[in-house]
């Protein structure tokens, strides 16, 4: 019997080594104010382990059987990203987390299955790739768009005009009004160009076709 207890307190390595590793990585996603942080992470990091330990020596060697449970942990951490992942606005949220939270339950796995350099290599490259990966450089820093509702009066060609002063091929949203000698434009357009209130100020002094304009920023 004591045999048996120092054999499951060597299963313990692996389990106290995933909670290191999911708390690692749950850290950096929670200095970024990410919505999974340390505690699942480490919960998600620490249950793929437990079960690796529990398909691998629970089942009196039987690989099949053993191969089957750990396997499940995939299609169970799957459940869980989707859950995590939602639109808000036009834009996708929390796919990089769902991604990390799937690469972290395989860290925890490999812990579990004793694999200790493997796991705290996998640790130190997920962790290496948000750092880089959030770096200030034009390289990896994501677009920003801005929506801007515009009112202009149309006469000739100021629909080019507009398009070539906010640098957009077209609109995404037209109404026109008429009116005694023209057209009333009501125009919506994407940009990834910020304008400032000074710049939209000018603007608007500069155009005097221009009757109103609004800036929205990306949600």
């Amino acid at each position: 019997m004591f045999e048996s207890i120092l054999v499951e307190l060597n299963y313990l390595i692996g389990i106290a080594v995933s909670v290191v590793l999911g708390f690692a990585i749950g850290f950096e996603r929670k200095l970024r104010f990410k919505e999974a942080g340390i505690r699942t992470h480490t919960i998600v990091c620490v249950g793929a382990a437990l079960i690796m330990v529990v398909s691998k020596y629970a089942f009196g060697g039987q690989e099949a059987d053993a191969s089957r449970v750990a396997a499940q942990i995939v299609s169970g951490i799957g459940f869980l990203g989707a859950g995590i992942i939602m639109f808000r606005g036009q834009k996708m949220h929390g796919l990089t987390t769902a991604a990390g939270i799937w690469a972290t339950a395989g860290v925890g796995m490999a812990a579990g299955a004793g694999m200790y350099t493997v796991a705290t290599g996998a640790t130190i490259t997920i962790i290496a790739i948000q750092c880089i990966c959030h770096l200030n450089c034009k390289l990896f820093r994501t677009k920003t768009y801005y929506q801007i509702k515009i009112v202009f009066q149309h006469i000739t060609d100021e629909s080019v005009k507009i398009k070539e002063l906010f640098d957009a091929k077209h609109f995404k949203c037209l109404s026109i009004k008429r009116e005694e000698n023209s057209s009333i434009y009501y125009a919506v357009l994407n940009t990834d160009k910020e304008y400032s209130s000074q710049t939209l100020n000018k603007i608007l002094a500069e155009n005097q076709y221009i009757l109103s304009v609004e800036r929205f920023d990306e949600e």
